[in-house]
């Protein structure tokens, strides 16, 4: 273990309250651009690199389209019925931003009768027999258009997706429900209104109880997971520098370029899927300016590694898995997930395995940093924790509306922080859980517009339009960049570490790349991407810990309820 000399107390950053609809100007980007991070004291890390917190290792697990009202609309309250995991709040936790009780009696999806006709409804509690959904849409224009002018109230038309007659019958003999009216059992487009609560996603709520969780985090923009997986890293989707097929999946972007606002697969992975849609990018990454460093990083993956052979005989790229709870076998690794594959400075498009487990992280190693999620474990357990480390779960486990569900998330999230906490390396990590989109899910707040667009596939406040066009971030090769419409929606943002604020809610303003700024001020001195990035107007994150007081509680879950093991 290293010695961690304390840093000098700070005040914490306090949210900036802008969840007001923007008015045409651009005063949102000044605000967040003068945001900066404190001036900590240096500490260093095992390999000599020093960093600006006591945190020597950040771990993002990265998972798919939840909005923050899906997964904490009525935190801490939970219905607690006979059956499911119960869950109580402790004293005196604070509030969110969540679903008040005219949102959940009158909400305004269920008062627009007009545009959402028989699908208007209220929200609705899900409850864990009904965890398996259907997936939402979760497009680009499609979120702006329920977002109707900042009125949110079409999500059910615009956003909305019949489930499958599979999943329908389904939860319609689990819950009892044989009216074809229901549209809780049934999923009709109304479902894109249904929550859960601390019942299904009980370790979710159970860690926002014991560290810090966000309610006023956005996506950088609006759309799909390729995008925000690539904001997560380099906050710039304007630089797609190659396509095939693209289609929808790219918008001109001004000048001659384009920008990426759908799901397209990245040229040269073995495993894309060449028929369909398929993208690079050549913008600056956070990998590229950590390998620059020498600082330890690595993206690891579900299903990654092609060498390996699952118990039902499926290898390669066609490994996959049947679920038990939305009864469909779907692959293990998704290309259009991994955003370092779209970028031939970090991309291992042949899945070459690590050259050892001892190299794992390190510029020398033969897999350029992209791994399987098991070679994670294998490198932590070796005594080779990287500095920064992006885990994603194979499908099955990645929250995806459709094909997984929030039980395999907790199983796969509470594997890896029991794991975590258990290792030396706790006492200097922070694990930050996020996502990429919202899939469409109903959310009631609206962040500040602090990126316009014009293009065909705006639609937020009229027909190609978000805003004017005229406050756009530049791009690579364009001094105004088209196509990144954003804030787009509220998604969860949590923080869990020694250094964690306890049973915390911070309303500080940040986004997708408020994660990506602060591995920069961590490791790089507060370098940023550039080109445009989102992370130089990002809000940092930084409100969500206390630097000065650490706690080594550790909080052991059990992966199958989410309940408290022992703490």
């Amino acid at each position: 273990m290293y010695a961690i000399s304390p840093s000098p107390k700070t005040a914490p950053i306090k949210g900036d309250g802008m969840n007001k609809f923007f008015s045409g100007s651009f005063a949102a980007c000044t605000v967040l651009a003068s945001l900066s991070l404190p001036a900590f004291a240096q500490h260093v890390v095992k390999d000599d690199q020093p960093t600006a917190t006591p945190i020597q290792h950040v771990v993002v697990i990265f998972g798919e389209n939840i909005s923050f009202d899906h997964y904490f609309g009525t935190y801490p309250h939970a219905l607690n019925p006979p059956g499911e995991p119960a869950f109580h709040a402790l004293p005196n936790t604070p509030s969110v931003n969540g679903l008040t009780s005219t949102l959940l009696d009158h909400n305004p999806n269920f008062l627009n009768v007009k545009v959402n006709g028989d699908d208007a409804v209220n929200p609705f509690r899900l409850s864990r027999s009904q965890a398996a959904t259907a997936d939402e849409n979760h497009d680009y224009t499609a979120e702006q258009s329920a977002f109707n002018h900042g009125l949110m109230d079409s999500f059910p038309h615009y956003t909305g997706i019949l489930g499958s007659p599979a999943i329908k019958k389904r939860l319609a003999t689990e819950t009892g429900a044989a009216s074809a009216t229901s549209p809780y059992a049934h999923q009709t487009k109304g479902l894109v209104m249904g929550y859960f609560d601390g019942n299904t996603v009980t370790a979710m709520w159970n860690y926002a109880q014991h560290f810090a969780l966000n309610d006023n985090s956005y996506g950088s923009a609006f759309g799909p997971s390729t995008p925000g997986a690539i904001e997560l890293i380099s906050g710039q989707t304007s630089g797609v520098t190659d396509q095939i097929n693209a289609g929808n999946t790219v918008i001109e972007g001004g000048d001659g370029t384009f920008t990426m606002i759908g799901d397209g697969d990245p040229i040269g992975d073995v495993c894309s899927v060449t028929t369909g849609p398929l993208l690079q990018l050549s913008s600056n990454n956070i990998g590229d300016m950590l390998s620059k460093k020498n600082i330890t990083w690595g993206w690891f993956q579900g299903g990654f590694d092609l060498t390996r052979t699952n118990p039902n005989g499926t290898t390669g790229c066609l490994r996959s898995t049947y679920s038990n709870i939305v009864h469909t076998t779907d692959l293990d690794y998704s290309p259009h997930h991994q955003p370092f594959q779209y970028y031939k400075s970090t991309a291992n498009p042949a899945h070459t395995r690590p050259t050892s487990i001892k190299l794992i992280g390190h510029n020398e190693d033969a897999a350029r940093h992209q791994y399987d999620i098991e070679d994670f474990f294998a490198a932590v357990k070796a005594g080779n924790y990287p500095a920064v480390s992006f885990l994603k779960a194979r499908e099955v486990q990645d929250a995806h509306a459709g094909y997984s569900d929030p039980l395999s998330e907790q199983a796969f999230v509470v594997r890896i922080l029991n794991f975590l906490q258990q290792q030396p390396g706790w006492s200097s990590t922070a694990i930050i859980l996020a996502y990429d989109d919202s899939d469409g899910w109903y959310d009631h707040q609206m962040g500040p517009i602090v990126n316009h667009s014009t293009t065909s596939a705006d639609a937020l406040t009229g027909e190609g339009q978000c805003g004017d066009g005229s406050t756009a971030l530049p791009g690579p090769k364009t001094a105004h960049a088209q196509g990144r419409c954003g804030y787009g929606p509220r998604l969860p943002l949590l923080v869990v570490s020694p250094y964690a604020r306890r049973n915390f809610v911070d309303h500080s303003l940040t986004d997708q790349t408020s994660i990506l700024r602060f591995i920069e001020d961590n490791w790089l001195s507060g370098e940023r991407v550039g080109q445009g990035s989102f992370d130089a107007i990002a809000g940092p994150i930084t409100n969500m810990f206390d630097f000065k007081h650490p706690i080594a509680t550790r909080l052991i879950l059990n992966p199958t309820t989410g309940q408290i093991v022992k703490k």
